[in-house]
């Protein structure tokens, strides 16, 4: 993967969550192995262990095999692996851009900004996705075309809560169940090809830049998607929407066109093939 930095600078990397995901994913025994991993006793098992005490032993070879920097986050002793993943971050680690006429990230991560057309494919979670089957929705996808997304990837090593990029009145939480899609479903020798994975949605009415559409996406397996505020409600910017559960997970941010000046920054490294190294609270456009 390549990622940049709004400073320019570059990494280049393969790390092994990317390279499973690509076997689990792209080769025949992976896909085996991903037939046993999505059901349902696999991630209930997963996610008992990794929410008792027998997981803490996790935590310490985390932290050093992921650099992670403890002092940003709160300090207090944690009970397992997720209790840990869950963790919070210190106040003020992660300012919001003071200007309310610029829109922030929700949340920590890699990101890619897309152009929404008629025949737009974005890939997500190993899945491509046109707006309307990340929706399901016909109409309310025709709503954002001309529009952009911005997909922000957070890997393991990331901060997992997510905050609202900017404020004004949200509906109510959409939930999607995930779906495991296979090459021939009367056949001995089904692999599944591609998933749908769970994922939750709320369109966010504001008085700067139109209608944002705000979507968690969980992981396959254990993770999952804890939104504090399933009705509607009036939000402000940069409080906090929810968190994530342990995995790696995805934040889609759908903005109107000609509503939203995208970065230009942000646009040029997508054009290059980068992901660009977001924080939580900074900006990512104005209106």
């Amino acid at each position: 993967m390549k990622y940049i930095d709004r400073s320019g600078n570059v990494t280049i990397e393969d790390n092994s969550q990317d390279r499973f995901l690509r076997h689990l994913y792209n080769d025949r025994g992976g896909r085996l192995c991903l037939k046993v991993l999505v059901r349902p006793f696999v991630s209930k098992l997963g996610g008992w262990f990794l929410s008792s005490p027998l997981s803490k032993g996790l935590i310490a070879p985390f932290v050093r095999k992921n650099g992670i920097d403890l002092s940003e986050y709160e300090e207090r002793q944690y009970n397992s692996y997720n209790d840990f993943f869950c963790r919070k971050i210190r106040p003020g680690r992660r300012p919001a851009d003071p200007s309310w006429d610029v829109l922030v990230s929700p949340c920590d991560g890699k990101l890619t900004v897309s152009k929404i057309e008629e025949d737009s494919r974005f890939l997500i979670k190993n899945t491509e996705y046109t707006v309307e089957s990340l929706l399901r929705n016909k109409k309310l996808a025709e709503r954002y075309k001309g529009g952009y997304a911005f997909i922000i990837r957070l890997t393991v090593d990331n901060y997992h809560h997510y905050i609202y990029p900017a404020g004004g009145l949200k509906s109510p939480q959409k939930k999607l169940s995930g779906v495991l899609h296979t090459v021939n479903p009367a056949a001995n020798d089904v692999f599944p090809i591609y998933t749908e994975n769970a994922r939750e949605y709320c369109l966010i009415k504001t008085s700067r830049f139109g209608t944002l559409l705000q979507m968690e996406v969980g992981a396959l397996m254990v993770g999952r998607i804890c939104n504090l505020h399933p009705g509607t409600t009036p939000v402000l910017r940069g409080n906090e929407k929810g968190m994530f559960a342990f995995g790696g997970s995805t934040v889609i941010l759908l903005v109107q066109k000609g509503r939203v000046k995208i970065d230009p920054d942000l646009l040029r490294n997508t054009e290059e093939g980068y992901e660009t190294i977001l924080k939580m609270g900074e900006r990512i456009g104005e209106a």
